[in-house]
């Protein structure tokens, strides 16, 4: 009888590494016997990927539905890792993290993603039986915020959205809720914020949410907007954002919270559901250094055929100031399976980014400080986004529908959303002169999402109209 890669008939005769490993046989379990020929287990080798890239959401009264904090949590859903772990394409894939890593700029904060190496040790482990380990391996357990703690740290000001009822089976629901005053007597900026969902779903919020998405603004006392762009929009998987410490988000003394968008469903319980809004401010009489902008740009000309897979639509913006790009922020629906942009300029084309794309995902990828893309005035951003509207993509409902541009999950969207900050001719020069020597790059030298890092100087891209008016 062989199990998995030993002959267990073997004869007592054989001799060297062999006879070593019948020798530990004879007296230890299966899992011991691993260990003990090197091979993966849990407390040495699975333990610390699962800490790094799961177990954030795979924990308990977190979103995932079943926590793998321990052994005993992991040891039942071993094969089902290994095979999510190992499908390659985006749909279904875990951790849930879509970078294309054989093209463009591979560098992201919290990057969650497995090497190849990982998920052929986690195969392994599993094709050796799931083996727990010498206990002396185990790495300390990660410690995680409770429900009322916050991953930007301890909160200067907490807000509390309405409450919404969602039955257990019903359509979804868009609307407004009414403002809530944030109670402030003077202007701040905001340097971090995070926002979680609350329910008196069983289990807690985990696998429970009913908030697809809530889009967020600041209205003053008169309930008129104010700011040049738009807050983070909340979805489900978001941990929290920190602002670039150069660009804090304004709030005027009196002003008051608005959801003006907001996206339910329902989750299969009767549910009532709020939102708490938790910010940092910078200190009193802090002022920005540098301005804030978006990279929010896409195309409503989306006509998706039935049945039909592979169907490319492209769309463009002309940048009119120069950009550090801080976001790859892809957005589709669920016909939706991959999203790249490219940046053209000077004769130059390179792809920055591409990503796959699972709606059940809606992931935003923050670029590492010295890879966030340093981009010209004039440079041309082409988004192209690509749809499999056919039964092999199990996202779509009913791929026999012609569908078109809407907000509906069934409908379909081709943006990419994103912060950004604009630079001055100065600050421009300066950044990219600092790219060139941190990456010590020659003369002619570049990198992709910096076209300009192999010049000293580079020309005015302006629009001849606007040197006219000068």
């Amino acid at each position: 009888m062989t199990r998995t890669g030993i002959d267990w008939t073997m004869r007592v005769t054989t001799t060297g590494v062999g006879a070593a490993i019948l020798a530990v046989a004879a007296v230890l379990p299966w899992p011991a016997v691993a260990a003990e020929r090197g091979e993966p287990t849990y407390t040495r080798d699975i333990a610390p990927i699962l800490q790094r890239s799961c177990q954030k959401c795979h924990r308990p009264s977190s979103m995932a539905p079943m926590s793998l904090m321990t052994y005993d949590e992991v040891r039942p859903w071993a094969r089902s890792i290994k095979q999510r772990t190992g499908l390659g394409s985006p749909v279904g894939v875990m951790p849930p993290w879509f970078i294309d890593k054989s093209v463009g700029i591979q560098d992201f904060k919290d990057d969650t993603s497995l090497s190849p190496e990982e998920i052929e040790l986690i195969a392994r482990w599993v094709d050796n039986g799931a083996p727990r380990g010498n206990p002396a391996d185990l790495p300390p357990a990660r410690v995680f915020t409770g429900a009322n703690e916050w991953d930007i740290g301890e909160p200067d000001l907490i807000v509390t959205t309405p409450a919404i009822t969602m039955a257990a089976a019903a359509p979804d629901w868009w609307g407004a809720l009414e403002p809530v005053p944030l109670g402030l007597g003077e202007d701040r900026y905001v340097s971090a914020m995070q926002v979680k969902e609350f329910s008196d779903a069983a289990g807690g919020v985990g696998g429970k949410f009913i908030f697809h998405h809530a889009l967020m603004t600041m209205i003053d006392e008169n309930g008129d907007t104010f700011g040049d762009y738009g807050w983070p929009n909340t979805t489900t998987g978001r941990f929290g954002w920190t602002f670039d410490p150069e660009v804090g988000r304004y709030v005027r003394g009196g002003s008051s919270l608005l959801y003006h968008s907001v996206h339910m469903h329902a989750n299969g319980e009767d549910t009532t559901a709020y939102l708490k809004v938790a910010f940092k401010f910078h200190p009193a009489g802090y002022r920005p250094t540098k301005q804030l902008g978006s990279l929010g740009f896409g195309t409503p000309d989306v006509d998706l055929r039935p049945m039909e897979a592979n169907q490319a639509f492209e769309f463009y913006m002309t940048l009119d100031e120069h950009t550090r790009m801080t976001t790859f922020g892809p957005h589709m629906h669920a016909p939706g399976v991959r999203f790249c942009i490219e940046a053209i300029y000077g004769g130059r084309s390179e792809t920055l980014n591409c990503a796959g794309y699972d709606h059940n995902w809606i992931r935003a990828y923050l670029y590492d400080d010295h890879a966030a893309p340093l981009l010209p005035r004039g440079t041309i951003l082409r988004g192209t986004g690509y749809f499999d509207n056919t039964p092999a993509n199990p996202n779509v409902v009913d791929p026999r529908n012609w569908t078109g541009f809407g907000h509906r999950s069934i409908d379909n969207m081709l943006l990419h959303i994103g912060p950004a900050i604009t630079l001055t001719e100065e600050e421009f020069l300066a950044e990219v002169a600092a790219r060139r020597e941190s990456l010590g790059l020659a003369a002619g030298e570049t990198v992709i999402g910096c076209p300009l890092c192999g010049v000293s100087r580079f020309p005015d891209k302006r629009p001849a109209q606007d040197q006219d008016q000068q």
